[in-house]
């Protein structure tokens, strides 16, 4: 079987979908790797190394198209390369089906069969294949990060000949992956931690990366393999209420709530940033799916009513090397599942198989 990548087109995109570690172990089970030049580049891949590794580099994205059997990518294929790409190609990449309806068809009428990365299922079995979850625990980290750049406060607790500086307090919104990781990552640098999450049972999580959990009465929260699927505006307003008072004393404020193929949740609305200290932050990791924040700006960083909003889109891209190592990972644990070197299973039953395979010979399966 002949797999290959190319240069991610998505304008800012630094990952590649294959590392070195994984070609070398593609290959040595009997898997042909095929690189196009420079694909690996701003993820400190070199063109040499990745022919050291046992992989074919091609000259351009064209001759990996008509080359390879299965094309792995981190963004869905974008309308150019979905005019290059060879008829009957296998298609493995975040596709987010249920939010892009349109780009599925243009796919299937290509006649491509297309996984995708963000619809593996949440379970044991399948945790090593988990790619949101891999992306997911760097943008939490990255993300404290960002508000530490941009606040004008240090994080821990500084005793000095001119005084005490008190902590820093951080209120982090949604204990998933990506937000255990910033509380994790927050209380590292020395910062107070305090975290909601409408999901009751994470409160054993946040104590345990030592974050205060706030307690309130969650109401009807859909729970749907590990997350949340629908939440009542009342729900809502009843947090926004209760966390005012938590956000007002808050220095940075982190959120990542996302809810699959739907526009992310308003958490922090306009008035709640009116409420907020002169000079606090605001890290809206849900930016790119409408924003936890009402007033945040995708690709922007912008002040308003004296609290800088930080709208940053794909935070694990700025950890290039390290997104794209743990990204090829979950391709190459996925990839060996589905498939051996003489061709893919076809087991179409099988659960991971059954909740990846979006498309198949001109027919969508999943929608």
């Amino acid at each position: 079987m002949k797999i290959g990548t190319v240069k991610e087109t998505r304008a800012g995109e630094n990952r590649v979908a294959l590392s070195l570690d994984v070609v070398k172990a593609l290959v040595k089970q009997g898997f042909q790797c095929f690189i196009e030049s420079g694909a690996g580049i701003a993820s400190n891949f070199s063109d040499e190394a990745f022919k050291n590794a046992g992989a074919e580099v091609l000259s351009n994205a064209s001759d990996v198209f008509n080359t390879v059997d299965v094309l792995v990518k981190v963004n869905a294929p974008d309308q150019s390369e979905i005019a290059a790409i060879k008829e009957g190609t296998t298609i493995i990449s975040f596709i987010y089906h249920l939010s892009n309806p349109q780009l599925v068809e243009q796919l299937n009428a290509k006649k491509l069969t297309v996984f995708s990365m963000d619809a593996i299922p949440r379970i044991s079995r399948a945790q090593s294949m988990d790619a949101l979850s891999s992306q997911a625990n760097l943008a939490g980290y990255k993300a404290v990060l960002l508000g530490a750049h941009h606040s004008a406060r240090i994080f821990p607790m500084l005793m000095t000949a001119a005084g005490t500086i008190t902590p820093a307090k951080v209120l982090i919104f949604g204990a998933g992956v990506a937000g255990l990781q910033a509380i994790g990552t927050a209380k590292r640098l020395g910062a107070v931690v305090e975290v909601t999450d409408i999901r009751p049972e994470t409160k054993e999580q946040v104590e345990s990366l030592g974050g205060k959990f706030i307690n309130f009465d969650t109401g009807d929260v859909k729970i749907e393999g590990g997350y949340v699927k629908e939440t009542s505006e009342d729900t809502l307003k009843k947090q926004r209420e209760i966390l005012s008072k938590h956000l007002a004393a808050a220095d940075v404020a982190i959120t990542t709530a996302l809810i699959p193929g739907k526009k992310a949740p308003i958490l922090i609305t306009e008035d709640m940033v009116k409420g907020m200290k002169l000079g606090s932050v605001i890290i809206d990791m849900a930016v790119e799916q409408g924003g936890n924040c009402e007033i945040s700006e995708p690709g922007k960083v912008v002040v308003k009513h004296g609290v800088k909003i930080v709208g940053e889109m794909n935070l694990p891209s700025q950890l290039s090397q390290n997104a794209s190592e743990s990204y090829a990972k979950n391709i190459q644990a996925f990839l060996t599942h589905l498939a051996t070197k003489d061709g893919f299973k076809w087991e179409m039953e099988e659960e991971i198989t059954k909740g990846t395979l979006i498309a198949k010979g001109g027919e969508i399966l999943r929608k």
